[in-house]
């Protein structure tokens, strides 16, 4: 068997009452890939008629956060006043910036029947010339988003750009994310045309350079070369990474900063209620560290 050219990310696997979540970065011994700082698969789950998921509105500062659904929906709700369904294949980015709090929660009318949920959150973080940037809200639907075949593999742009092609999507610094299906059993050769790249196997075992890199989990990959991804009929992958961000990032709760004041000063200004309100909400999430009437917990989903 060929040496692995690539390191081993392990996910942290969560089970939230029978939703289970998947977390690879950050992790060990990468924090980061490229300016992306967290990653959580989440699912596939089942829900009988009348469950769902609600994340109530919690805030973010000093990052990006980007969903992709392979199944089911959600209802994003912003205090920009945003107010969007997701849909598989489609792309939700949401720049936090200096803050901005939101919502996710399964649409009512997906509630009425037994529903399933997969897909996968990230976090970007963002330069610090960008980090204080106003709060905004893009939606692209899955068939804005450029898509280019590699023989049996079938590539998604979802954001940044990967091969020349680039997606729709604003983003603050050099990267790419994308979605890799392969058709049938075939490759797909993914160029070294950024210094840091991962591969996360989304459902089955893909091979790497002639090394196995296990469902669920993420392949650092090495810098300067490129990486040949194999696959089985129907397996899928994420495809991410970029140019590093210009320094180390403090990460508490949903904060993403360069230094930790703007951490704190985000702390009180949640604690104060001063994000603004999510238009239709009237619950929230409390800081980890506050007792309230409602125990705070780990929440699997941006």
């Amino acid at each position: 068997m060929n040496a692995a050219t690539f390191s081993l990310l392990k996910p942290h696997v969560k089970d939230l009452g029978g939703f289970t979540v998947k977390r690879t970065l950050p992790g060990y011994p990468r924090k980061m890939v490229g300016p992306f700082i967290f990653f959580d698969h989440m699912g596939p789950a089942s829900f009988a008629a009348g469950q769902g998921i609600d994340v109530r509105p919690h805030p973010h500062i000093g990052l990006a956060t980007v969903t992709f659904l392979f199944e089911g929906a959600l209802l994003h709700r912003d205090s920009l006043g945003s107010e969007q369904v997701i849909l598989p294949g489609d792309v939700n980015w949401m720049t936090a910036g200096r803050g901005i709090a939101h919502s996710e929660r399964t649409p009512a009318e997906m509630r009425v029947q037994e529903h399933g949920l997969h897909g996968i959150q990230i976090w970007v973080a963002l330069p610090r010339e960008y980090e204080a940037a106003e709060p905004s809200f893009q939606h692209v639907p899955i068939d804005d988003l450029p898509v280019f075949h590699e023989g049996d593999a079938m590539v998604r742009v979802i954001a940044g750009s990967l091969s020349g092609r680039g997606a729709p999507v604003r983003t603050f610094s050099p990267m790419f994310y994308a979605a890799l299906r392969f058709q049938r059993d075939g490759r797909f050769e993914l160029p070294p045309e950024y210094e840091e790249r991962a591969v996360y196997a989304v459902d089955e075992e893909l091979i790497i350079d002639g090394a196995p890199l296990p469902a669920h989990h993420m392949a650092v990959l090495e810098s300067g070369r490129t990486a040949i991804i194999e696959g089985k009929y129907r397996s899928r992958a994420m495809l991410l990474g970029g140019k590093p961000v210009d320094g180390d990032r403090f990460i508490w709760w949903n904060f993403v900063a360069s230094d930790k004041e703007a951490i704190a000063a985000a702390k009180a200004r949640w604690r104060e209620q001063g994000f603004g309100k999510v238009p239709g909400e009237t619950e929230w999430i409390p800081l980890p560290d506050e007792p309230a009437a409602v125990p705070p917990r780990p929440e699997p989903m941006s």
